[in-house]
């Protein structure tokens, strides 16, 4: 969990409104109501033949969908400590300082661990959404079927930005929801949220929407890309209802549930749920590209309330003010200028930056979007059209770290499989050092290259770099993993 904040991965009760079902019976008095206007039904009409009005009935809806959430189970291999890290030359200690006493005094972990969440069936084919963190790292992933049948899953890709992850099962003729429009939904509509919280399979529960495009810090990161724009609702969500389904009373996905607001790791009142508009587009593209493509509009926003309308003498409580523009704005091309306050995306209004986000997030670099905005009080429109991180309009493809020789040695890119099994992100297999400049360094063939010094290496191409670089120096300290697990340090002086 995250703070005050946390995910519901391993996320049961029903909220139905106007009820007090806790509530002792008591006899039925004219004056005991008049008295306690905060008691809307007694217990007599919770035994009368009150129907419920047609469509608020959640009986269509929860059998239409429990048969297309699945219980996603993970696995994770142990990872193995290095005993006599605590053994290392004090020389080589000032390179790590405390990140290698963090290994000390701690045991090896016996068998493999495991986790538990939820996912939703989205194609007959055997495509399945859930959240990033419920599959991140691991090793291997099952998923169980409403009908208790089991699949092994391919991780097709994943989305850290948005919290999403796509998943492939061999099978046909699978039961799927379809998609709902999210920017349809009304605060205060009914919605059903169905999961596998606390390894309790095919558990429904009921609330309402309670507020709409809000932002809970929870994907916070240092490139600021992360895209929170969640739907809020009142319907139970605990741990093991991450990546289910959050669904609209036609049975329509409107969200996958993905966070929670809890000082406890359990459902205290509110849960959070990536809306379906982000979710297929992210789906979309991680089908077409493997990859999610981000378009940016290229600004730098801040809401407009009270205290900033005061300070800029505006007449508007409405809209984001910009504040500046990226080096390759395409909001900036397009126009604006410092001092507007953007108030609509095509024609959808935004008055938050979650909601400028969520309506942006939805577009690939090279779309053009209708950006409205007000300058010294009338309203202008403006086509900007979006770019990449990179600051063009080209699609991003999924990089491929290339083989490379370097000092006589071959550096190859680490698997995905391998990198979870180890608990690593990223890193270059290193071989052929017999006939290479690493024969005396003590390196053996199928060693795992992590770090260089303070260095994170995530492909190749980064110790050719980061070794050139310590030429210049007194050498540099190579740390990695073998393929068993073993972690080891390595010195190396000038030029092999």
């Amino acid at each position: 969990m995250l703070g005050l904040l946390g995910s519901a991965i391993l996320g049961g009760g029903v909220a139905v409104g106007g009820y007090k079902l806790l509530e002792p019976a008591r006899p039925y008095s004219p004056q005991a109501i008049a008295a306690d206007p905060n008691v809307r039904y007694t217990s007599e009409l919770r035994s009368s033949t009150y129907t419920v009005p047609e469509g608020l009935n959640f009986t269509a809806a929860a059998a239409s969908v429990t048969p297309a959430v699945v219980h996603v189970m993970t696995e994770y291999a142990p990872k193995n400590n290095q005993d006599d890290v605590s053994r290392m030359d004090p020389f080589l200690r000032q390179f790590f300082g405390d990140e290698i006493d963090q290994y000390q005094g701690r045991g090896r972990q016996q068998g493999p661990q495991q986790g538990s969440g939820s996912g939703v069936i989205i194609a007959a084919n055997g495509y399945i959404v859930t959240n990033n963190h419920v599959v991140d790292k691991a090793d291997k992933i099952e998923v169980v079927m409403d009908d208790k049948r089991k699949f092994q899953a391919e991780l097709v890709g994943t989305d850290p930005t948005t919290d999403l992850a796509l998943l492939k099962v061999k099978a046909d003729n699978l039961p799927f929801i379809r998609y709902g429009n999210s920017d349809q939904v009304k605060v205060g509509e009914w919605v059903l949220a169905v999961g596998n919280p606390f390894n309790l399979n095919s558990t429904v529960t009921a609330g309402i929407i309670s507020a709409k495009g809000r932002n809970i810090n929870i994907l916070r990161r240092e490139d600021g890309m992360g895209v929170e724009s969640f739907l809020q609702t009142d319907a139970v969500v605990n741990p093991g209802n991450s990546g289910g389904a959050l669904v609209n009373l036609n049975g329509d996905l409107i969200g996958i549930n993905s966070a929670i607001a809890s000082q406890t790791g359990s459902f205290v009142g509110y849960s959070f749920a990536v809306p379906s508009s982000i979710v297929s587009k992210v789906v979309d593209d991680l089908l077409k590209y493997k990859v999610v493509q981000r378009a940016l509009l290229g600004v730098q926003i801040r809401e407009v309330d009270a205290q900033l309308a005061s300070e800029k003498k505006l007449n508007t409580l409405n809209g984001v003010y910009v504040m500046g523009f990226n080096k390759t704005s395409s909001a900036a091309d397009a126009g604006l200028k410092e001092g507007d306050i953007i108030t609509e995306i095509n024609g959808a209004k935004v008055n938050t930056s979650s909601q400028l986000q969520e309506q942006v997030a939805r577009f690939r670099p090279g779309d053009k979007i209708k950006v409205t905005y007000l300058r010294d009080g009338r309203e202008n429109t403006a086509s900007a059209t979006l770019r990449n991180s990179t600051g063009t309009t080209d699609i991003i493809r999924e990089e491929v770290a290339s083989v490379i020789k370097y000092e006589g040695a071959s550096l190859t890119p680490v698997t995905k499989q391998e990198q979870n099994k180890l608990g690593i992100e990223g890193g270059a297999k290193i071989s052929g050092i017999r006939s290479s400049n690493f024969r005396e360094t003590g390196i053996a063939d199928g060693f795992i290259i992590t770090r260089i010094d303070k260095n994170k290496v995530q492909k190749p191409q980064d110790v050719q770099r980061y070794l050139e670089a310590a030429k210049e120096t007194e050498g540099a300290l190579v740390e990695g993993v073998y393929p068993d697990g073993r972690k080891a340090y390595y010195p190396i002086g000038q030029a092999q």
